[in-house]
């Protein structure tokens, strides 16, 4: 790939699917002018840092948990909603960290996550109307489909697609992402800081010791890394007080996406930093920039200087030496609904320098996912591409091998991640305009898929979940999906259904779901088998009470 054959907007000539139509066109290009002018939220030294990561997961060096929202609200741009996402997936991954002994990478679904694709353009809605005698009736009327809050408003009589949003996007991703970095940079993610356990929502016995048991030996590990790390002053020896931490989202607005892709030069600057005193010496750190061998100065992208309209014209590009990064995020993917081969999609992704993912689900042939992986990953990079399977419990054995063998036959190292979220929504029973997941048949879609690439000799190096750890006024965590340690029926969904999308994994289901991880990877790790406690209660006992 080089820069003769791509550019950010060489998209523009392909067929696009999922597009968004603006009725005021020069509005339009004044917003994507303004967004070419601001600053990147996210650095090319960042991104290549996650990327040289995730070539550790694609080994089994590292594992890869990535998480949050279906799609953000701006109004989710608050304090608190931030704080407990960022807490919640940090307990995650120091539950899995704990079970595997591996490195996570955390990636979240956040600033970014704005907008999603739609099955139909339009979708019919029930208005409160006055008839002609003044009382309320309610009204079925055909209105575009909610696409995200960086597209259009919730509202039915906010549908219409408005430009400034993309600004609000980029506004709200920002503030963001900037308080998670102040979070991070002021120690709230330092394992020093006691933690509150507390099981008091899990109804079975069995599972609250079994829980316990896993938190006394995790306590036990921190006190042990209290000593070993000078105390709570342990920053000077490598320290446990803050994490790498990257953002993500679905790359669907490519207008967007185009003017937040910057070119820069890879230069390699003189280093002020020491050698290591002695190869092979372990760093004693959570952060998962690790020490791999290499003690030569990193490269160091140089921005190159762009117009209003984009890239400066009168600036020759060196395709050699000159990347693009999408700066907007450090990780985007194409959705199942948007990797046509020969689709617009496709053709900006092959060109930036970002790791990315790809959906994949049942529809998608063999023959079509290596060609769409020699299409953006032509090098053979290892971390570069994360298959992302999203086949649904009842079809991952039918697909995801045929999917493995393919990709072995090749010689890509992509990172496996599995989403046990999108291939299994289901509609309430109690409430069918209520739409729903079963923790049973995500927890299916896991440890199947785990099992298949053991049996293909290949690693399962990730999970990609819908999640959160928001509550309601009182304290609750959300009620969308059924099933897990709470016991959640369908009849309870109505208590505290906040999502304007997909429905997610709350707090408590979502901690579940990082035990039962952690539990496989430990028994990977001991050649054993994982206990059933964790798997036949919380897959058997609860699905055979949703009968």
């Amino acid at each position: 790939m080089t820069t003769r054959t791509w550019s950010p907007h060489s998209w523009r000539a392909k067929a696009i699917a999922q597009d968004v139509t603006y009725d005021d066109q020069p509005h339009l290009e004044r917003v994507l002018g303004k967004l070419r002018r601001l600053p990147p939220l996210v650095s090319p030294v960042e991104i290549d840092r996650l990327r040289s990561q995730l070539a550790d997961v694609a080994t089994g060096k590292a594992f890869l948990l990535q998480g949050g929202d279906c799609a953000e609200l701006f109004d989710d741009c608050s304090q608190d909603p931030i704080e407990h996402k960022l807490s919640l997936v940090l307990l995650m991954s120091l539950i899995i960290l704990h079970g595997s002994r591996l490195p996570v990478v955390r990636i979240m679904r956040i600033a970014g996550q704005y907008a999603k694709p739609r099955s139909k353009p339009t979708e019919i809605v029930e208005l409160d109307v006055s008839d002609a005698n003044g009382q309320n009736v309610k009204e079925k009327k055909e209105v575009l489909s909610f696409r995200g809050d960086n597209v259009n408003g919730y509202e039915p009589d906010d549908r219409t697609p408005d430009p400034e949003r993309l600004l609000g996007a980029y506004f709200h991703s920002t503030a963001t992402l900037n308080y998670i970095r102040a979070l991070l940079s002021s120690g709230f993610a330092d394992l020093h800081k006691p933690l509150d356990w507390s099981f008091s929502h899990v109804r079975s016995p069995d599972l609250q010791q079994a829980f316990s048991t896993v938190i006394d030996s995790l306590q036990d590990s921190l006190n042990f890394m209290r000593v070993a790390t000078g105390g709570t002053g342990g920053s000077a020896r490598g320290g446990t007080e803050t994490v790498d931490l990257y953002t993500s989202h679905e790359a669907l607005l490519l207008e967007y996406e185009e003017a937040l892709t910057r070119p820069y030069h890879q230069t390699k600057p003189q280093s002020f930093s020491q050698p290591p005193t002695r190869g092979g010496t372990p760093a004693i750190s959570r952060s998962g920039s690790l020490v791999r061998g290499d003690t030569q100065s990193p490269v160091r992208p140089t921005r190159l200087a762009t117009g209003p309209s984009g890239l400066d014209s009168s600036q020759k590009l060196d395709p050699t030496t000159t990347k693009f990064y999408n700066v907007s995020s450090h990780f985007v993917w194409i959705g199942d609904r948007t990797r046509q081969l020969d689709g617009a999609h496709v053709e900006y992704f092959r060109g930036i320098e970002n790791p990315i993912g790809i959906k994949v689900g049942p529809t998608m042939k063999c023959d079509e996912l290596v060609r769409i992986l020699d299409v953006v990953d032509p090098d053979r990079i290892p971390g570069k591409v994360t298959v992302i399977g999203r086949y649904g419990a009842s079809k991952v054995d039918e697909h995801l091998p045929g999917h493995i063998d393919a990709v072995k036959a090749t010689d890509h190292v992509v990172v496996w991640q599995c989403d046990a979220m999108h291939g299994n929504t289901k509609s309430s029973q109690t409430d069918p305009t209520l739409k729903t997941r079963h923790f049973a048949d995500i927890i299916q879609e896991i440890t199947r898929s785990m099992e298949i690439h053991r049996q293909k000799g290949t690693i399962l190096g990730g999970v990609h979940l819908e999640l959160t750890g928001e509550v309601n006024e009182e304290g609750f965590s959300v009620t969308e999906c059924i099933g897990g340690s709470m016991e959640l029926a369908d009849k309870d969904l109505s208590f505290n259904y906040r999502t304007h999308c997909d429905p997610r994994l709350n707090y408590e289901q979502s901690l579940d779901v990082a035990f039962l991880i952690a539990d496989h990877l430990k028994a990977k790790r001991r050649g054993e088998s994982p206990r059933d406690i964790l798997m036949s209660t919380l897959r058997g006992r609860l699905a055979a009470k949703l009968l």
